[in-house]
């Protein structure tokens, strides 16, 4: 029955023909005996799930797993190699960036333009325009051709259109990313409104937090097909995070944090940068970094995939050095994706010798950093001697992931308030 059914999708596959050389195209289609001369793309392969009215789902995936694909073939923008999808509703989109938008068109005339594709007449556009404006809210850049706007206001002009409309389906894909704080979150505000009315939103977006806090059913896929589709969103979340590290031949759901080594690792002087976060890497490298976990439980032998601001985090060093070292000292920092350097420490004012082989030294801190995604920083150097000699320094070393449950927080810093009415 459709009765419940917003969205559904059936066996849905999507196929380019790839070709390495234009020309092989018209061979191609001139050949007598029909060869073929492309290879074929699985842009999504046997996709099928159903979404219940009144459902948000949040769509994840690493770039180029089939994402947007998707999201156009529901939304008609592009038609399936095979397979059908059913809606039920009026849908509104915000998939690329000013899909839709003419660019010579100025803001207003725009918005005219948006409502007639989904089926309103100039007159019902009329009873929404200064709620779209407001919601907008850009001032008089709305009588002005959208090709002069900034990303930011193009986003904010096409989601207020897209939001404003009264759609049955909300579909958005990434577009908020390009917004301020203060227009995400105003968004996100329109979206819990939304889920009190009972309409139904379907969104793809990189952010953990974004899917953990407003999704209560997540998709995930991979290379074109759906792997999992649960209403355990945070599993799912740490699936997704198993991916994009790379982990491809991990069992997906295994908690990663909880597996525990029965047998006692045996580390060697490998000084291999992580390429999967493009690590810079120097130093002699008489003494190493050859292991680091950040986790939420002491002694891990591998960092969590995701981690929760506010709480304490255990920073674990393998060590291995070639020979003994009387004093060293560690420093560690979490920058953010613009390189910006949010939280660091260093080991200053304590004693640290290493002895020959493996050593471990650990550190711990309550993070108390905002949701978002950061990289980990750490030195080491020799001080035993007048010049300091850096022995292995490992710039982004790896990837970090944080949430928090405090959602209206801003800034960089996690230290939620506490609220007393007298």
């Amino acid at each position: 029955m459709m009765s419940n059914i917003a969205i559904k999708v059936s066996h849905l596959t999507k196929v380019y023909k790839l070709y390495d050389k234009p020309i092989d195209r018209l061979k191609e289609s001139l050949h007598p005996l029909k060869k073929q001369y492309h290879k074929d793309f699985y842009a999504l392969n046997d996709v099928s799930f159903e979404i219940k009215k009144g459902e948000t789902v949040g769509i994840i995936g690493k770039n180029g797993a089939g994402k947007s694909t998707l999201l156009k073939i529901i939304t008609g923008v592009l038609t399936s190699t095979s397979g059908h999808v059913h809606t039920k509703g009026r849908i509104s989109s915000l998939l690329e960036l000013g899909a839709g938008f003419n660019s010579e068109y100025t803001g207003i005339e725009n918005i005219y333009l948006q409502g007639t594709l989904v089926g309103y007449s100039h007159e019902e556009m009329k009873l929404k325009i200064d709620e779209i404006l407001a919601f907008a809210d850009i001032g008089n850049f709305v009588y002005q051709p959208v090709r002069s706007y900034s990303s930011g206001m193009f986003a904010r002009l096409a989601f207020a259109v897209a939001i404003n409309i009264d759609p049955d389906i909300l579909i958005v894909d990434e577009a908020l990313s390009v917004g301020d704080f203060a227009f995400q979150s105003k968004c996100f505000q329109k979206f819990q409104s939304f889920q009190e009315a009972g309409k139904t939103i379907l969104f793809v977006s990189h952010s953990t937090q974004q899917i953990i806090q407003y999704c209560n059913k997540a998709i995930l896929i991979h290379n074109g097909k759906m792997i999992k589709y649960s209403d355990d969103v945070k599993q799912t979340t740490y699936d997704y995070e198993v991916l994009i590290r790379k982990h491809d031949d991990i069992v997906l759901s295994e908690s990663l944090e909880n597996k525990v080594d029965l047998i006692e690792e045996k580390f060697d002087y490998d000084i291999t940068p992580n390429k999967e976060v493009n690590e810079h890497r120097f130093g002699t490298h008489e003494a190493i970094f050859r292991k680091i976990t950040l986790s939420h439980k002491k002694n891990a032998s591998c960092s969590d995939l995701i981690l929760t601001a506010g709480e304490k985090v255990y920073l674990l060093f393998y060590i291995m050095s070639k020979r003994n070292l009387s004093s060293i000292v560690i420093g560690v920092s979490i920058k953010n994706r613009d390189g910006v350097t949010i939280w660091g420490d260093n080991t200053v004012g304590t004693s640290i010798s290493l002895k020959n082989g493996l050593n471990k030294i650990s550190m711990e801190f309550d993070l108390n950093l905002m949701s978002g995604e950061y990289f980990l920083y750490c030195g080491m150097a020799d001080i035993s001697t007048e010049s300091r000699v850096e022995l292995d320094q490992r710039w982004q070393q790896q990837k970090i992931s944080i949430i928090n449950i405090k959602t209206q927080a801003e800034g960089f810093v996690f230290s939620p308030a506490s609220i007393l009415i007298h």
